[in-house]
């Protein structure tokens, strides 16, 4: 696996993009988050269709069509520096399909923040452009309007990244061992929902695999896990980081899943390493080389994470 084109990193004065590709926004928050990126220099601007909902299905925000023009427009727009998704949900997988990935291409590489149902787009940004994406807290999102450590982690990635090249978790080693390779991930649902589909990677060998998820039972996770062995997408992989799981049930029954699930891999692997949906959720790059040292619960990156 090798890394991924890295877009420019910000500055003050920078027009962002806000975009709702999945879920519906609550305009508060959305309100909120904006008041967060001013007070940072930057310009945000909030897409056509940010508040829609969609008339038949009230876990979308507005038409598949409606939100895969506002992501293009915006990622085309030569005066956005970056495009921040307002939240996550699910319904990027319904609208991946109807961008342009040429337009997206010809645009040249800009800053793609998000996680949770956004992994869908960081799996697309990476096979398609080969661009390297951030998984960072989203504009509307309760714990990016609430945490001072999540706001900061995602500030200093954006605009000083040289000063968070390495990831500091405090986790603690599931399987002991460093381990070099490209980073890739998100969440463990999304992915294994995306295998076989032409806007995926075909696998994580050589990555550093960086998943976390929510609302997953333990046995869910099991089978999830369970398919992604048994399909070959983890053959080959160089470590493994594991970021929150709320909603998975008490950690003390999942925990012997995962290390039931991924310790024979033979691989560094660490757990709770403060990325996802958790609590003052750290920002990671998907598509840049780093070293893992599960022991030491850090993530060095060879490079920062934007140029």
């Amino acid at each position: 696996m090798t890394p991924l084109v890295r877009p420019p990193r910000l500055v003050p004065g920078d027009r962002v993009a806000v975009v709702a590709s999945s879920g519906p926004v609550r305009e508060e928050r959305l309100a909120a988050g904006l008041d967060i990126l001013r007070a940072w220099d930057l310009d945000p601007v909030v897409a056509p269709h940010v508040l829609d909902r969609h008339p038949d299905f009230p876990y979308l925000a507005g038409t598949d069509a409606d939100r895969a023009a506002d992501l293009q427009s915006a990622w085309c727009d030569p005066d956005v520096a970056a495009v921040l998704c307002a939240r996550g949900g699910y319904g990027a997988q319904r609208m991946v399909d109807l961008l342009d990935w040429a337009a997206l291409r010809a645009a040249g590489p800009k800053v793609l923040v998000g996680f949770s149902d956004v992994t869908a787009l960081h799996e697309a940004f990476a096979a398609r452009l080969g661009l390297a994406t951030l998984h960072g807290p989203m504009v509307s999102a309760v714990d990016f309007l609430k945490s001072a450590r999540a706001q900061e982690h995602l500030r200093a990635t954006l605009f000083e990244p040289e000063s968070v090249r390495t990831i500091r978790s405090g986790g603690a080693a599931l399987v002991p061992g460093r381990a070099r390779g490209v980073t890739l991930g998100g969440c463990l649902s999304m992915l294994a929902s995306e295998l076989g589909t032409p806007h995926a990677r075909s696998g994580a060998r050589g990555g550093l695999l960086l998943i976390e998820d929510i609302g997953e039972e333990p046995y869910r996770i099991d089978r999830i896990l369970t398919q992604l062995l048994r399909s070959g997408w983890l053959d080959g992989v160089a470590g493994i980081a594991l970021g929150s799981w709320e909603g998975c049930g008490p950690y003390e029954e999942l925990r012997p899943v995962l290390v039931d699930r991924l310790g024979g891999l033979g691989v560094p692997v660490v757990e709770e390493f403060g990325f996802g949906h958790g609590q003052g959720a750290l920002t990671v790059p998907f598509g840049v080389a780093a070293e893992l040292d599960s022991a030491a619960g850090t993530l060095t990156l060879e490079v920062p994470a934007l140029a």
